[in-house]
């Protein structure tokens, strides 16, 4: 069992609170421990077998939690509403609340479902949100805007859901969305190769196309080559004439083949966009819709950009209309037009952005800085000021980026007034607190994450003030939890601590290891903030461990470079020695990218490889390299990295720090560079 800092105040106020002997909370602990590995497993006897071990403990509803939610199925509705009245208030019975909600909603149980919808109080459940608005709708109490409230969170939904499934096959029925809604679902799910989602989409829309579905899918050229399912129908009417089809099924496939081929087209391109486009043009073409084709070729301009080829922008010029397309491929047509520095084109793809995705810093920056392209007018210069305007600040990549625009710096900015004793005691006195911080520090940080977020930001509606959030920062730092305290501070939206978000744990250490070997310990800071939030044992689901996030092998190579002899991959979790390897391979890897932060942080999160590669092509400024990075996680990480750097520096330095300068520009290695295939894995 994870050893626990028993003399710390937040230990002993928790244990005086669960009013046990040290012993018995250390039994009650170690049975938490085991209940969590019981959970994972499903193991249901071993669960109710222990759960009379943690009573008492303060965590003991989790533990009741655990044992109930892992027979929720079976249990009756009279233990579920026992166990509501038992932790009324946690976050455990709101948790549990959500569960039971979902399963009443499978079980078309509505009337139950509303009822314990009344005291629900997270409200963040999509699948939750879209049974609400399906029984408002069947009770003739939808808003006017139901269709547009099911659409979004269904299209935004990653994994196959129940609830948004079913609530859009009944406005589908009702006339409130139409069948493209749905088809369009069926192509976004093609387009993540989530098959689920697509099936429940043609389910809902054309049952009768499924026999066709699973080629369509799975087997995208086959279908085509067999000319999609208008040869299937021909093909079925020839085969066996004793069998002639059904009317009204021939007439719903011809309604909707198209449909059909343009998912097997949008599937084909993402293995294989030329081949798709080669179809698309060749055969395809006059036989699908105008927002079919559209559609397609912008799927088929995303994959040319994703693989920075040149091409992207000729195939996102087929598309004759913008608002066809949904608003990932919107934002890869804008990067590719940044890419190929036409200006024109970034302006028109942000302005055919629906607003949430419009009015992201990121797409608020580029606009301006369209509108600046060439020689604006003072109209338009005031117009590209004005959005620069509203985004600067000193928070993040755009932000800063914009504040430079505007002539200005990233400084620290001034400290919010202290907190009162009284506050600070409001936040160590709040149970939801002080259980998460106990499970953290026990080892479930899991649960303590979530039960800390949920006492933060959704107990109460609209979450905790500026004030209540500053000390819940306090509270989690004090502890050294820097995750809930850089987490927490980041929500306040009235004033920035920046001793708060930027923390500086470790830092005699940080400091004389990258004095000895020349690196800025404000882009360390920054990278390790990103990596870990400095948790000493965290461990990424690809196997990197410790405070810089060093997987084994990289490790490995490392210790041998700098001649760290007997190095072992269980010292990862030792701070000097992470910290050694990780800022000697960060330096090297610096080194092999001419000191291109940007290069460097791509590097050190997907590998060098893919940047020597992604690094080819026309001159960029960084930025425009950064926003057309292919990998989501790491073109996020980039630039939260050097925003992170950018902070750092302020703090450290005391003075006004530049993003701009840390940027510069990145294009292909100099033919007469050194090493032109360094060893660098």
């Amino acid at each position: 069992m994870k050893t626990l800092r028993i003399l710390t105040p937040l230990i002993a106020a928790l244990v005086v609170m669960a009013a046990m002997p040290a012993q018995a909370q250390n039994a009650s602990d170690e049975a938490l421990l085991q209940m969590q590995k019981a959970y994972r497993k499903g193991d249901r006897a071993q669960l109710a077998q222990l759960l009379p071990q943690a009573a008492g403990s303060p965590l003991e509803a989790w533990a009741a939690y655990w044992e109930l939610k892992a027979r929720l199925e079976s249990a009756s509705d009279e233990e579920v509403q026992a166990f509501f009245q038992r932790w009324k208030g946690t976050y455990q019975e709101d948790r549990l609340r959500n569960d039971w909600l979902l399963i009443l909603g499978q079980r078309r149980d509505w009337q139950r479902f509303s009822d314990v919808l009344q005291d629900f109080r997270m409200r963040d459940d999509p699948n939750v949100q879209c049974y609400a608005l399906l029984v408002a709708e069947i009770r003739g109490s939808a808003p006017a805007d139901v269709g547009d409230q099911v659409l979004n969170r269904w299209y935004a939904q990653k994994r196959s859901s129940d609830g948004c499934t079913q609530a859009a096959a009944q406005l589908l029925a009702d006339g409130r969305i139409q069948p493209l809604d749905v088809w369009r679902k069926a192509r976004l799910g093609g387009e993540i190769n989530h098959p689920g989602q697509s099936r429940a989409a043609v389910e809902a829309v054309a049952p009768q196309l499924l026999g066709q579905f699973n080629e369509a899918f799975g087997a995208p050229s086959k279908y085509l080559a067999l000319g999609g399912p208008v040869a299937k129908a021909k093909a079925s009417k020839t085969k066996g004439k004793h069998k002639p089809a059904a009317a009204p099924a021939a007439a719903a496939r011809r309604e909707h083949s198209s449909e059909l081929v343009t998912l097997a087209l949008v599937r084909l391109a993402m293995s294989n966009y030329t081949g798709a486009a080669r179809l698309l043009s060749d055969t395809w073409t006059e036989r699908l819709s105008s927002e079919q084709r559209d559609w397609v070729w912008g799927a088929i301009g995303r994959q040319a950009a994703l693989s920075l080829s040149d091409d992207a922008m000729a195939y996102f010029a087929k598309v004759t209309r913008d608002a066809d397309l949904p608003g990932e491929m919107l934002a890869w047509k804008a990067r590719a037009a940044l890419r190929a520095g036409q200006w024109k084109q970034v302006r028109q793809a942000i302005a055919a952005m629906r607003p949430a995705l419009r009015e992201e810093s990121t797409w608020v920056y580029w606009k301006a800085r369209a509108l600046m392209a060439g020689q604006p007018s003072a109209d338009v210069t005031a117009q590209a000021e004005a959005l620069f305007a509203s985004i600067a600040g000193t928070t993040g990549f755009y932000e800063q980026l914009a504040m430079e625009e505007l002539g200005g710096r990233i400084q620290t900015p001034p400290a919010p007034a202290p907190l009162t004793a009284e506050e600070k005691a409001a936040a160590r006195a709040n149970p939801g607190l002080n259980r998460a911080l106990y499970a953290i520090l026990l080892g479930l940080r899991g649960e303590g994450v979530r039960e800390w977020n949920y006492t933060t930001n959704l107990h109460q509606s609209g979450g905790m003030g500026d004030r209540e959030l500053l000390a819940a920062a306090d509270f989690a730092c004090s502890q050294e939890v820097w995750d809930r305290c850089i987490n927490t501070s980041e929500r306040t939206k009235g004033f920035i601590d920046s001793a708060q978000r930027f923390p500086m744990p470790f830092h005699d250490a940080v400091l004389r290891r990258t004095a000895e070997i020349g690196l800025a310990p404000a882009y360390v800071y920054g990278l390790v903030r990103q990596e870990s939030r400095f948790i000493m044992d965290a461990r990424s689901h690809v196997g990197a461990s410790g405070l810089m996030q060093v997987m084994p092998a990289t490790a490995r190579w490392t210790a041998k470079k700098i001649g760290l002899a007997g190095f072992t991959t269980d010292q990862l979790n030792d701070k000097e020695t992470n910290l050694a390897i990780g800022t000697a391979y960060l330096k090297l890897a610096l080194d092999d990218f001419d000191d291109s932060m940007p290069l460097a942080a791509a590097a050190y999160n997907a590998g060098p490889g893919r940047p020597r590669s992604w690094r080819n092509g026309p001159v960029l400024e960084a930025a425009i390299w950064a926003e057309n990075v292919p990998f989501n996680e790491t073109r996020d990480y980039v630039k939260k990295v050097l925003a992170n750097t950018v902070n750092y520096a302020a703090i450290i330095t005391g003075q006004p720090q530049s993003l701009k300068a840390r940027l510069g520009t990145i294009g292909p290695r100099a033919s007469n560079d050194r090493d032109p295939e360094p060893d660098l894995p």
